[in-house]
């Protein structure tokens, strides 16, 4: 049995016990988290819709963190112009305890 969920303006297709990156959340290591938006359940068939209307994925917070520097480099020739900026972007990793269909 699968879900896809959405969070952070993104979709995850999770299962029971996946950990998965997701974007940051306001929430402590340790602590239980609830994905109310389930675009579809996969079991027997698929549910999409208003059958998945009440339906929810319950997490753990494993940790908080941030990815891998992304180097942002600009460049004009003949100006004499460039800019270097680095972006490391802030995730949460969960843990998927259950699917509650």
């Amino acid at each position: 049995m699968y879900a896809i969920i959405a969070t952070g303006g993104k979709q995850y297709k999770v299962s029971e016990g996946d950990i998965i990156e997701v974007e940051k959340l306001a929430a402590e290591a340790g602590e239980t988290v609830t994905f109310d938006d389930v675009v579809a359940i996969s079991g027997d068939s698929l549910l999409v819709g208003a059958d998945v209307e009440k339906s929810s994925v319950s997490a753990t917070v494993m940790e908080q963190g941030r990815g891998k520097k992304v180097i942002v480099y600009k460049y004009k020739r003949k100006s004499g112009y460039h800019k270097k900026n680095g972006h490391r972007q802030a995730y949460t990793q969960v843990k998927i305890d259950k699917i509650n269909a």
